[in-house]
């Protein structure tokens, strides 16, 4: 194994020289550090990890929660977005990441007592109860948090625009003429909140009246839930002549059972979707949907997690709002 004597006794310097050019000392010459750079890769040395986190106080190491009912979790395309872009910005600031759980093995331990395990520096909570206790005890925790899509106080948070997404879906409906608005919404979260509320105020805001036969609940991600619930609305005396899903995934079931009865959309039945996945874009018609900015919430939540890491005693919390963008898409019929 080589270590950073081997280095020293190669490039003729002291070992103190050799570890300051390795974690990018500034009082080093340049061409000094580079020679220094060079000669431990030719000799293979690879870092002590262990050793590292003892000298700084710091594993590098960042924790991600995903805690999903559907189990869809990480493999949903909006998810896997977001923990792709945590991970190269992590990477990209010199960090790796773990996956945090309740259980590990045959060990019963919580979220809080995963990370300390597992010497996470801080962890991005992706998705998850919020109102679970076990959830609350690591996010008011000692341990630095970022959470997406909810807020706690005196913690960093980033935001997708739930209520300016769902407000631009509804007026663009509105102006194809539809005034017969049904929605079907996930389960009940801060997120599903803001929804509803944004379509039941932009629908007051345009004139437009919403039975409370029009608005189902239903699952996020999961098509199924959102197919009965479509069968319920197609099951009434007057029916809605556009349905908004929870999410796209969601939307497959509905088209399913729509296609089940003989519906064509967007002929007979405008649709639209939520999250803007891949997905949406390939699907016959192009499903219309709203982008939100996954990759960007990510990338921030990586970002302001290790900037609270790395300057403790200059953070402050901050909550981080991401705009997404309509996307057309074809199964909205003009109807005016």
């Amino acid at each position: 194994m080589v270590t950073i004597t081997d280095i020293s006794k190669a490039c003729g310097v002291s070992r103190a020289t050799v570890s300051k050019a390795l974690n990018g000392a500034p009082d080093i010459a340049p061409k000094t550090a580079e020679r220094i750079r060079e000669q431990a890769k030719a000799l293979g040395y690879l870092p002590n990890a262990t050793a590292r986190a003892l000298k700084v106080g710091r594993s590098y190491n960042i924790g991600v929660l995903f805690s999903d009912t559907t189990g869809g979790g990480i493999t949903h395309e909006y998810f896997s977005q977001i923990l792709e872009s945590v991970k190269a910005e992590a990477e990209r600031l010199g960090y790796d990441i773990t996956f945090i759980s309740k259980d590990l093995g045959a060990m019963s331990m919580d979220y809080y007592e995963h990370a300390k395990y597992r010497s996470c520096d801080g962890v991005v909570i992706a998705s998850a109860d919020f109102q679970d206790p076990a959830i609350v005890r690591l996010a008011m925790s000692e341990i630095p948090t970022v959470t997406l899509d909810y807020l706690f106080d005196s913690r960093t948070s980033i935001l997708s625009d739930n209520v300016r997404g769902m407000e631009a879906l509804v007026r663009f409906v509105y102006e194809n003429g539809h005034r017969k608005l049904a929605f079907i919404h996930g389960e009940m979260t801060s997120v599903t909140q803001k929804r509803i509320a944004s379509f039941k105020k932009t629908c007051a805001t345009l004139g437009i009246t919403v039975p409370p036969e029009f608005i189902r609940p239903a699952v996020y991600h999961d098509p199924r839930s959102s197919g009965l619930a479509t069968r319920a609305l197609l099951e009434l005396p007057e029916k809605p002549t556009c349905i908004f899903y929870p999410d796209d995934l969601s939307f497959l079931g509905g088209m399913s059972e729509l296609e089940r009865h003989g519906i064509s959309v967007p002929k007979d039945m405008s649709v639209v979707g939520y999250d803007g996945i891949p997905l949406s874009q390939v699907l016959r018609p192009k499903l219309t949907t709203y982008r939100q900015g996954a990759t960007e919430m990510g990338t921030e939540a990586a970002r302001l997690l290790i900037e609270q890491i790395e300057h403790p005693d200059t953070w402050l919390p901050q909550s981080i709002m991401v705009e997404g963008e309509l996307l057309p898409g074809s199964t909205v019929r003009n109807i005016g």
